[in-house]
């Protein structure tokens, strides 16, 4: 969870409120938005 306070800035009040679906989902998207793209060989 501290990966998504990080990138999105979320409290852990509001994360708490998510099942944990919706917070795999959402580390992901954080995934995505922090990890550079991979080069193309």
């Amino acid at each position: 969870m501290a990966d998504l306070a990080a990138v999105f800035h979320w409290q852990p009040d509001y994360m708490d409120t998510l099942d944990l679906t919706e917070l795999m989902q959402w580390r992901e998207r954080a995934r995505r938005r922090v990890e550079p793209p991979a080069k193309k060989k």
